[in-house]
């Protein structure tokens, strides 16, 4: 009897030697072991096994990205504006066995920590650093808590301000501030743009004048040709030259006057028959500085034979002589 339960005994106590000897880590975890009250290893994800009675599990530490809220806290800026900040961290442990032995409380030390490296960070800018350049606050908390936390085992990835609220009459002053500036603006792109426009039809301007005194300088150029011609054919004797230029500037003098839109009332000289002269002057130069058309082969054998008309192919009959000879 007493063998059976000593044999009972023996097996309960292998089956829970077997049992608190066996440790199974789930994956993203480590464990800590000690071994009489110190540090014996650090059982990674799986199938392990220790020593028992005398080795014990110390701490189990999550190795997977952390996330830490920064408490909503007010800081006061360079230029003395009380401002209120929150913020958010992500931080990673690299290295369980300095995690677990070199602090006490790890996220609260880390919140802690972020707290009075953004009062440090945003005390010594401006507030209209810290409302324009978030990023490099960003980056200035990420270096300093990083390497703060580096002795803890701990890597900070990620550390962001959510919000950064000034007073509500700074945020009055900003508004007025950004609408004079905006106003600002729209003045100087209209004045802007009225510049350019005045600049543009002074050019336009500019460049009509041009091509009016290029065409009255052709058209003088013009007369002045005509007129040396004019004055060349009179001195080599001939006057049709003359009456054509006159009377040209005689009619186009009439035609301006007629479709001028201020005049009423046309005066013509009372002798028409200066007028009529005139055109049939222009109308004779017209026809002596026309050459003659040559005649068709039709129009020459339509016409009748004339005294000195002979056959084609004929020698021509010379008259017999005279008694004198």
């Amino acid at each position: 009897m007493d063998l059976g339960i000593l044999v009972i005994a023996a097996f309960v106590l292998v089956v829970v030697l077997a049992i608190t000897s066996v440790r199974i880590v789930p994956q993203g975890f480590n464990v800590i072991v000690e071994r009489l009250g110190r540090y014996q290893e650090t059982l990674k994800p799986g199938f392990n096994v220790i020593i028992p009675v005398i080795s014990s599990v110390r701490a189990r530490v999550d190795m997977r990205e952390t996330v830490v809220d920064v408490p909503e806290q007010s800081v006061i800026t360079k230029d003395n504006a009380a401002v209120t900040a929150d913020g958010v961290l992500y931080f990673q442990v690299v290295d369980p066995m300095k995690a677990t032995y070199e602090v006490n409380d790890l996220q609260r030390a880390i919140q802690t920590l972020a707290m009075t490296t953004t009062r440090t960070v945003m005390g010594s800018m401006d507030l209209d650093e810290l409302l324009s350049q978030r990023e490099t606050i960003n980056a200035s908390l990420l270096r300093a808590v990083d390497e703060a936390t580096s002795s803890w085992g701990v890597r900070v990835t990620r550390i962001e301000l959510r919000d950064i609220t000034p007073p509500a009459d700074i945020v009055q002053a900003m508004a007025r501030q950004l609408k004079a500036e905006r106003e600002r603006r729209a003045v100087i792109l209209e004045a802007d743009a009225e510049k350019e426009s005045q600049i543009r039809i002074a050019q336009g301007r500019l460049e009509a004048a041009k091509l009016e005194a290029e065409a009255r300088e052709r058209l003088a150029a013009a007369e002045a040709k005509a007129t040396r011609l004019v004055s060349e054919a009179v001195a080599q004797g001939s006057n049709q030259a003359l009456g054509y230029f006159l009377g040209q500037k005689y009619m186009e003098a009439l035609t301006a006057f007629a479709t001028s839109p201020n005049q009423k009332t046309m005066i013509l000289p009372v002798e028409m028959s200066g007028i009529a002269g005139a055109l049939a002057g222009l109308s004779e130069i017209v026809r002596d500085a026309t050459p003659p058309r040559p005649p068709t082969a039709a129009e020459l054998r339509s016409q009748p034979p004339g005294p000195w008309s002979r056959p084609a192919n004929t020698e021509p009959v010379m008259p017999p002589p005279t008694a004198q000879e």
